[in-house]
Formats: C-alpha cells, sequence, structure tokens
C-alpha cells in the first residue's frame, strides 16, 4: 500500500517545471499588487488593469506550515515568486493595496520590488473598526 511511482522518460514533456507550467500567456504593461498580510499567512495575487487575477500565491501554497506561515521570510519568498511570475507576463509596474496587519506586509512588497519591476503607489486598505460590537453587559455578582 506503498506510493505509486512515477518514471518519466528524458523527452517527457510533462516532467516540465510547475512555475513555468502556471505562467500566464497574458501579457500587460500596468497591473495591481494585492497583498494579504493576516497574522498566520501572506497571500499576494497580481491582477491586470481591469482587475482581473492573473497569478496569485500565499505562504502556504509554498509548502510552510503552522506559525511559520506568517513569518516575513515566508512573506518574502511569496514576494519573489509572484516577481518572477510578474516578469514572465511582461509587467513592468505595478499599484500595490495593501490589507491586514501581518508581519508579512512590507517583507513581501520588497522581495517583490528587487526583481526591477517599478512601484507607482502603496495604498493600505486595512479595515478599521470605528466603534466595535457591543460591548458585553455588566457581570452581576
Amino acid at each position: 500500500m506503498g506510493k505509486t511511482r512515477v518514471v518519466k522518460k528524458a523527452g517527457d514533456k510533462a516532467a516540465s517545471n510547475a512555475s513555468s507550467s502556471r505562467s500566464s500567456k497574458k501579457k500587460f504593461d500596468k497591473g495591481t499588487l494585492f497583498v494579504e498580510a493576516t497574522y498566520n499567512n501572506t497571500k499576494l495575487s497580481l491582477s491586470d488593469e481591469r482587475g482581473n487575477v492573473v497569478t496569485w500565491s500565499s505562504s502556504g501554497s509554498l509548502g510552510f506550515a503552522g506559525a511559520k506561515k506568517g513569518t516575513p521570510f515566508a512573506a518574502a519568498k511569496v514576494g519573489e515568486l509572484i516577481g518572477d511570475r510578474a516578469l514572465g507576463s511582461g509587467v513592468k509596474e505595478v499599484a500595490v493595496v495593501v490589507k491586514g496587519v501581518g508581519s508579512g506586509r512590507e517583507s513581501s512588497i520588497r522581495a517583490f520590488a528587487t526583481k526591477g519591476i517599478r512601484i507607482n503607489s502603496i495604498k493600505d486598505v486595512t479595515p478599521v473598526p470605528h466603534n466595535g460590537p457591543r460591548a458585553p453587559k455588566p457581570r452581576r455578582v
């Protein structure tokens, strides 16, 4: 009852790299990078000017598990991956939209910027409660 072993031949096209098979065929110059940084994970998605998501990734999808998903290191790895995919799509400049208070906010953007893509603006859309839920009624002793 073990795992089945699959042997691939040298000329087999199915043995190509997973990231190259995920690269988009759509070419565009400008886009929007959405960063959602929670305490437990960091998700990045790259969309075109109209808002259609072209590629995305997260710390969990890269293989980080548990508390390591929320670290700046994991977020930087996600930023590098999305940066590579953006270069494959021909992206020259992006506008960044950040949401959340996790530790991967800044490191994911820095790693993305190291790929040579120009960042036009960084906008923070983290939801902030301005009154909150109703307070619990006082305890009667």
